[in-house]
């Protein structure tokens, strides 16, 4: 098979699908890798290493869709892409369709397979390809918070370990899970008060657990969001349904409840954010006020640390890659029902039934495509 690796086009993306540790391993499978120039420069990786991989080096995006059977991306397809992507071809990335109607009709219009990183699942409900990146933002959102709480990004001068006589701050994370707890235990290691949230009880079980002891685990309800948010600093959204919009759980009128220059981090945007008032920013622009609230919601955080994100992508999106090409997607698909739970459009078919409902389209069934 050929595959198609891009070099990233959306705002202060420089993440990149593959390394050329992954393109050497497509390679020794007899796969033919095309690499877009730079691809992997933002990243850290130079044209060289990937020639060196055994990668062909294209000049043009247009050139790599022409001639690739899969193309890969990290993030989205943008417009500029709709028109290249081809009927039939394999478009393996992160889609996040439900929050994004333009996307999902052009791609229906193309007729192309298109799998999306963040529904692969496992079946004890896990996301293989969206963990990597989900503890990464999990991470940074503490990063983000702590520092615009600073007065001169616009926060109440807050830090949120506290110092020996001051109050540490207090962190809320809505949402158990990959994202959740890997904020939630980077606040604890700042030594903020963090409460972490979840509708799942026996979740919460486990999380009480295991949990440093200045973390605090409570069952999710608007209730206890508007009580806790009176009193937060920072408060981070990291509720996932997979490949369906987030659910909106902070009002906009629990903001003038809020104090004046805490922080919300919207790790849900890329699904259309849980916060009421969120709209996705950039890391040029990261953040806006509503209310006297800091609002940061960029839609690709882990693209901030970009070298550390490609290495934990590729290690995790490489053994699904490999098994598509060496079996084409139709085989790879009844082989695996991972690989299965990742198709959201096919042959111009949504086969996934959230990104159907979002929109009030036709949901086939993927088994129905596959035979």
């Amino acid at each position: 098979m050929i595959i198609g690796i891009l070099k990233e086009i959306k705002a202060e993306e420089n993440r990149v699908s593959m390394t050329p540790a992954g393109v050497e391993v497509m390679i020794h499978h007899g796969h033919t890798v095309l690499v877009e120039n730079s691809a992997g420069a933002g990243s850290g990786f130079d044209d060289d290493a990937y020639a060196k991989a055994g990668a062909t080096l294209i000049d043009s995006p247009r050139d790599i869709y022409a001639k690739a059977d899969m193309v890969m991306h990290v993030k989205e397809p943008l417009a500029a892409e709709y028109d290249l992507i081809r009927e039939g071809q394999i478009v393996f990335t992160y889609l996040h369709l439900a929050a994004d109607e333009p996307q999902t009709r052009a791609l229906i219009k193309s007729r192309a397979v298109c799998i999306a990183y963040e529904t692969i699942q496992k079946a004890d409900g896990t996301l293989p390809l969206l963990t990597p990146m989900s503890e990464v933002a999990g991470r940074m959102a503490i990063q983000q918070g702590a520092k615009y709480l600073e007065m001169a990004q616009g926060g109440q001068g807050v830090l949120l370990g506290g110092v020996p006589g001051v109050d540490p701050g207090m962190v809320v994370v809505i949402g158990g899970g990959v994202v959740g707890v890997n904020a939630a235990k980077m606040a604890c290691g700042l030594g903020a008060k963090v409460y972490l949230l979840d509708m799942n009880l026996d979740r919460l079980r486990y999380l009480s657990d295991v949990m440093p002891a200045n973390c605090f685990t409570l069952m999710s309800s608007p209730a206890a969001i508007r009580d806790l948010v009176t009193r937060a600093d920072v408060v981070v959204g990291a509720v996932l349904i997979p490949g369906a919009k987030a659910p909106k759980l902070v009002t906009r009128d629990m903001l003038p409840t809020m104090k004046p220059g805490s922080v919300l981090v919207d790790v849900a945007i890329d699904q259309g954010g849980c916060f009421e008032t969120s709209k996705a920013t950039t890391h040029s622009h990261p953040t806006y006020v509503v209310d006297n609230v800091v609002h940061y919601c960029v839609a690709n955080m882990p693209g901030a640390v970009a070298k550390t994100s490609t290495l934990a992508l590729t290690n995790a999106t490489l053994p699904y890659a490999l098994k598509i090409a060496d079996q084409g997607w139709k085989a790879a698909m009844q082989a695996s029902r991972e690989i299965r739970l990742g198709a959201n459009v096919v042959d111009g078919k949504i086969t996934y039934r959230a990104v159907a409902e979002a929109f009030g389209l036709d949901y086939t069934p993927v088994d129905e495509m596959i035979g």
